[in-house]
Formats: C-alpha cells, sequence, structure tokens
C-alpha cells in the first residue's frame, strides 16, 4: 500500500502507546562511575506521549489488521449451505449431466469440503468450472478463488481476476470484494486505488462487512477517495455493528483517538472488547494498554497481562514487550525475570527497538539470563541504530567503562552525543562528564564521528 496517513498512523501510535522501559536502564550500574542521577519511569507510559512520538513515524504495515488483505477464500459455500439439500450425491451427478448449473456448483463445494464424497480440490474445480461456464456467479466466485490460492488448479491472479470481474458484474458481493482488493494490491491486474473503492462501494452497499471495512479503511487512508474520517468511520461502523472484528478493532481505535467520532474512551474499549473476543490480536493489544492505564476500563494490571498474554502469543511484537515489562515490574503477573527475558527476546528479534534496549539491559545487569556485557552491547546497538535514544546512552556509557566493547571515550561520547540531541536528558550529564576526560583532539574527533554516524542513520557506528 502507499504511503500511510494519520488514520493508521493513529492506529499505530496506540499499538505503539505501550510500556517503554524505564529510564535506568543500564544506568543502575553506572551511577557508581559517573554519579548519574536515576531517572526512574513509571512500568507504562503516558499513552499521549507514545501516539505523539508515533505519529511521526512511518508503520502502516504493523497498523493494518493481521490478516486483512488476504482473500477470503470461503466465499460460496453459504450459498451452498442455502441452496443444497439432502439429495444424495449418485442423483447430484444425474443432475450435473443435465448440466444444471445449481447442481454442478454443489457438487462442486461437495467435493471441496469432503461432504459425502472424498474431498478432492481438483474434481471440485472441474464443476465450478462447469457451472462457471454457465454464468453462475456464485461458482465463478469460487473458481477466482481457487484460482488465487491455487487449490485444484494452477495458481494465476489474473484468471483468478477474470473470474472474480464476471462474477462482480453480476452483483456478486464476495467477488466484488475480492476483486477489489487485487485492485488494492495490484495482483493480477494493474494496481489502481480508484477502481479499487468502487468496487468495494458496490459490495459494501449491498451490506458485505468486508466491504464495508475495506471501503472505511480507504476513506482513512484516502486512497482511491478523497480523505474522510467521517466516511471511514461510518462505514466501519456498518460492518462493526454486523460483527465484523477488524472493523471493530479498527473503529474502537478511532474512538480512542478521536479520528472522526468524538473521542471516548469507554466506546473505544467496547468496540476492541468485541474485536478481542473474537481473537483479532492487535484489538487484544490495545485493549491490554486500556486496562493498564485505566484508559475507559478500570486500571487492572492483571487483566491487562492477559490480554497482552493473548495477543503475544499470536505474535504481536508490542504486546509482547510489554508483557516482559510486566514480569519485570511484577505488575498483574508475578515477577519473573526469566520470562520477561523470553518475550523481550520475541520482540526485539522483530526489530522493536524498546525490546532489544531492554534485552540488552538484562544481559548487562545479568537479570533472567547469565551476564553478558558483549551481547548486551550488541542488542543495545540494535536498538540504537534504530535511533532509540536510550540505547544510545546505554552503549555510550559501555564504551566509557570498556565492558562488552573495548574502552573508547571517542566512541562513549559520539553516543551519548546523538542520544543528547534525540532528548536524552541523562546523556547530556554522560556528555560533559566525558569531555572532562578527553583531549581537545578527541572531542574534535567525537564531532566528526558523530557527523558520520547521523548521515549513516547510526547504521555501522
Amino acid at each position: 500500500m502507499p504511503n500511510p496517513t494519520s488514520l493508521f498512523c493513529l492506529i499505530l501510535a496506540v499499538l505503539l502507546g505501550s510500556a517503554r522501559l524505564g529510564a535506568n536502564a543500564d544506568f543502575n550500574q553506572a551511577e557508581t562511575f559517573w554519579g548519574a542521577n536515576d531517572n526512574q519511569e513509571s512500568v507504562i507510559t503516558n499513552k499521549n506521549r507514545a501516539v505523539e512520538a508515533a505519529i511521526a513515524q512511518d508503520g502502516v504495515k504493523r497498523a493494518q489488521i493481521k490478516g486483512f488483505w488476504e482473500f477470503e477464500y470461503n466465499e460460496g459455500s453459504a450459498a451452498y449451505d442455502k441452496e443444497a439439500d439432502a439429495t444424495p450425491p449418485r442423483e447430484r451427478e444425474t443432475l450435473t449431466e443435465q448440466r444444471d448449473a445449481n447442481a454442478q456448483f454443489n457438487l462442486g463445494v461437495m467435493y471441496d469440503k469432503g461432504e459425502g464424497v472424498p474431498r478432492d480440490a481438483g474434481t471440485a474445480a472441474k464443476w465450478y468450472r462447469r457451472a462457471a461456464a454457465q454464468g453462475l456467479a456464485a461458482a465463478q466466485a469460487k473458481l477466482g478463488m481457487m484460482h488465487a490460492k491455487g487449490k485444484g488448479v494452477p495458481r494465476d491472479a489474473g484468471t483468478a481476476a477474470e473470474w472474480y470481474r464476471r462474477a462482480a458484474e453480476q452483483g456478486h458481493a464476495g467477488a466484488q470484494t475480492n476483486l477489489a482488493m487485487m485492485y488494492a494490491k495490484g495482483e493480477g491486474v494493474p494496481q489502481d486505488a480508484g477502481t479499487a473503492a468502487e468496487w468495494y462501494r458496490r459490495a459494501a452497499e449491498q451490506g458485505y462487512a468486508r466491504a464495508q471495512t475495506g471501503l472505511g479503511m480507504m476513506y482513512g487512508e484516502g486512497e482511491g477517495v478523497p480523505q474522510d474520517f467521517g466516511a471511514a468511520a461510518e462505514w466501519l461502523r456498518r460492518a462493526a455493528e454486523q460483527g465484523y472484528p477488524e472493523a471493530q478493532s479498527v473503529l474502537g481505535v478511532m474512538y480512542g483517538a478521536g479520528e472522526g467520532v468524538p473521542q471516548n474512551s469507554g466506546t473505544a474499549a467496547l468496540w476492541l472488547r468485541r474485536a478481542a473476543e473474537q481473537g483479532i490480536p492487535e484489538a487484544q493489544s490495545v485493549l491490554g494498554v486500556m486496562y493498564a492505564e485505566g484508559e475507559g476500563v478500570p486500571q487492572d494490571d492483571k487483566t491487562a497481562a492477559e490480554w497482552f498474554r493473548r495477543a503475544a502469543e499470536q505474535g504481536i511484537a508490542e504486546a509482547q514487550f510489554n508483557l516482559g515489562l510486566m514480569y519485570t515490574a511484577g505488575a498483574g503477573v508475578l515477577k519473573d525475570a526469566g520470562m520477561a527475558v523470553e518475550w523481550y527476546r520475541r520482540a526485539a528479534e522483530q526489530g522493536i527497538a524498546a525490546a532489544q534496549s531492554a534485552l540488552g539491559m538484562m544481559y548487562s545487569k545479568g537479570e533472567g539470563v547469565p551476564r553478558d556485557a558483549g551481547t548486551a552491547a550488541a542488542w543495545y546497538r540494535r536498538a540504537a541504530e534504530q535511533g532509540y535514544a536510550r540505547a544510545q546512552t546505554n552503549l555510550s556509557v559501555l564504551y566509557a567503562k570498556g565492558e562488552g566493547v573495548p574502552q573508547d571515550y571517542v566512541h562513549a561520547h559520539m553516543w551519548a552525543n546523538i542520544a543528547a540531541s534525540g532528548g536524552e536528558k541523562i546523556a547530556v550529564q554522560l556528555e560533559n562528564l566525558l569531555k572532562e576526560k578527553m583531549t581537545p583532539l578527541q572531542i574534535t574527533e567525537t564531532q566528526r564521528l558523530t557527523r558520520e554516524c547521523v548521515r549513516k542513520q547510526y547504521k555501522g557506528c
């Protein structure tokens, strides 16, 4: 998808509006070396500050609801359920010889689902094709799905799009939606947001919840239609009221942010809970943040931890990090450094800078893992290269002390300088202390290295 706009940056912001490490990180041990003040933070930070920071980030991929852009492969089964009767399979075979398109379609569904006959995707595709050739929209949509997925036929996005189009032109809402998604992604057809929006609209106006969600998201992004958060919220509401969990999740975030609807944390929590209870991991993660902060719901660390766990177990990195924080602090769960390390690691391996920094701190202090300054430095560096100021500060400390890396005041000063420019107050103190130990030539070299590191966007410094 093209660059994100504020709606989805806000969704990301709420997802990332989760707890961040306390400012002490590596300075619990650095205090004795520098005499620096320990700047404690709460386990869960103020969400508004996290939102403001995250809005400036580009991260639409994490903002999108997991799985939304996958095709809806079950289209047509509902038609079978409504139309099929108790006719035995052998009699259905006879009907097919009479070129009855409905019977051909239903027999295809039976082979597809393995009901009354052995499951056989190739045979299912054969009967779908016969019915589709006679113009049966449900069969055309199903055959499009088979080609999109490569089920029983060779995978072919172009052929899938063509069958979807035939069904869509007959008003088949599922095919219209899948065709819209293909135009949105440029699969099997040229990417065209305007055409995607038009097909979504046709299906949405028939009350099709998946299409209503897609159209709402396009209004939120301003893709293929003028950006309009009010219209986005209205289409998402229609889908949400039908119980569509992805729409409930995004609508909940919009109420939390006050985008397109009046800001209302209670309503946000209501919609997020409905989505979370249907297993949407992003909603579970955000709901965890709301319970941790007491936003729209009573503050409850135990409930927060439970929602974080559900999302974390589905791979949501922000929830994994937050659950690690809960184990570090003993908030809502028993304090357990080993479990904290496990969840930090999972989030860190997905690239969450705050988790990388937290994991570095655990190695630096030997909490939950054997103390290993070299591994601590490696994790700090990974976070520092993403511009994470706390990790840059902690890496500076390790260079100054010669722990895990060779002692090097020039690189220590460079990282402190970079962190200070990123707003890390304790890095300013560290920077001043380092200057007292350095020669004018070393300070000049630090300035050169700092400029070079910034130019390289902190990589390989």
